[in-house]
């Protein structure tokens, strides 16, 4: 729960945010605004039809989509599955989701459940129809309870006083816009940035932990979740609490316009080579990115799994992924067609059809044709994440009850 100030009413803090909203609002909504990529259409098709359906891994789609549906069945059954509106409301997958609890888990029986309960259709955004693929995983940082020796780098806990505002509660037109910020002496003001927060800590979030090295952690706050483990062997989860508010800006970028890496060869393992070769200038390198994540602890659990996404649920390597919420529903069976990379760079990469679970979100997966694939956690994980970038097809799955009444105005008729 939640920390209020002493002397700072409840109510002062959305006072000011009111205030702040309609003072700014012209210029908030188009510095704010979502970036246009065209109307999401969706163009049916079938199974038979979709690259590499049948090598699928269904039965670990199908124990994800039960992980998911038990989300969905506690919503009210009014409630928006989100995104662009294409998936309907959660009375339309109670069905589905009572009816998967059911279903037999081997390969034939999983891809039988699926090919009766759902249609599919191929995604496009505007008269865009490739989309673009990355990768994530769950990484690990060796961790203290108490700083001392090489265990000096942070990890912290979600402040205190971080208020989230909701603009949308405003004004319609500032629908799924929030800003991050907290309330000091009667100002609504952003919190620190990272390079604010290496310099002067935080006196309202808790130390979690220190870790023995400060470029793990900043890739720790890429990921947005991973592993800890404690001189004794002992591991914990670190699971994504919340961020500053601050823009993600990736320093892959940034170490491009340097001139520092080029494009053709960028990858994470280039940019963590680039940083640990250059010790003078990796601090300030990473905090040309001012955004900083918060965790919080959770116990490891199931080690094949990795820690809770955006909706709540455990990720399932290769079989969940992430994606812009402005645009897809978490929850919903997303069939990825790509490019991924060996495990070993001198290796070509493989054919990667698989269907997934929409389950995370990330401040970069922004678009209805852009999707990170959760890859799971260790040094093939690490090595495959790392340096997946590859366009190719996006289908969504939709139970033929949504199906049936989708709207017109998501059917690409070309």
């Amino acid at each position: 729960m939640r920390r209020k100030k002493a002397g700072r009413p409840r109510w002062f803090a959305f006072t000011v945010v009111l205030l702040l909203t309609a003072a700014v609002c012209a210029g908030l909504w188009y510095f704010l605004r979502p970036i246009p990529a065209g109307p999401l259409r969706l163009a049916r098709t079938d199974f038979d039809t979709l690259p590499g359906w049948r090598a699928s891994d269904a039965p670990a789609a199908l124990a994800a989509l039960r992980r998911s549906c038990l989300v969905v069945l506690r919503l009210p059954p009014d409630h928006p599955m989100g995104g662009a509106g294409y998936a309907g409301v959660a009375r339309d997958w109670r069905d589905v989701c009572l009816h998967s609890a059911r279903a037999k888990a081997d390969p034939r029986s999983a891809r039988s459940w699926f090919e009766n309960w759902f249609t599919p259709y191929r995604l496009y955004a505007g008269s865009q129809g490739e989309a673009l693929f990355t990768g994530y995983y769950e990484p690990e940082i060796r961790a203290s309870r108490t700083r001392h020796g090489p265990y000096t780098a942070p990890v912290y806990g979600l402040p205190h006083d971080l208020v989230t505002a909701d603009l949308g509660l405003f004004r319609s037109e500032f629908s799924g816009i929030h800003l991050v910020g907290r309330v000091a002496d009667q100002r609504f003001e952003p919190l620190q940035t990272r390079a604010q927060i290496d310099a002067s800590g935080l006196n309202d979030a808790a130390v979690l932990l220190y870790a023995s090295d400060p470029i793990s952690v900043f890739f720790l706050h890429i990921q947005g979740s991973g592993r800890a483990r404690f001189e004794d062997g002992a591991m914990i989860r670190l699971a994504y609490a919340g961020q500053n508010g601050r823009a993600y800006i990736p320093i892959g970028r940034t170490l491009i316009q340097q001139g520092d890496l080029d494009r053709a060869h960028m990858s994470m393992q280039a940019i963590r080579a680039w940083l640990e070769s250059h010790p003078d200038a990796a601090r300030q390198t990473m905090e040309s990115d001012e955004s900083y994540v918060f965790f919080r602890e959770l116990p490891l659990g199931d080690p094949t799994l990795g820690s809770p996404g955006s909706e709540g649920v455990p990720l399932t390597p290769q079989t969940s992924i992430a994606v812009d919420p402005s645009f897809q529903a978490l929850g919903v069976p997303m069939f990825v067609v790509a490019d991924a990379p060996a495990a070993d760079p001198g290796r070509p990469p493989r054919r990667f059809a698989q269907l997934c679970i929409a389950q995370d979100t990330g401040g970069a997966i922004k678009g209805g044709l852009r999707v990170d694939i959760f890859w799971g956690f260790g040094t093939q994980a690490e090595a495959i994440a790392g340096r997946m970038k590859s366009t190719g097809s996006l289908y969504v799955l939709l139970p033929k009850a949504v199906a049936h009444q989708l709207p017109l105005r998501f059917l690409e008729t070309s």
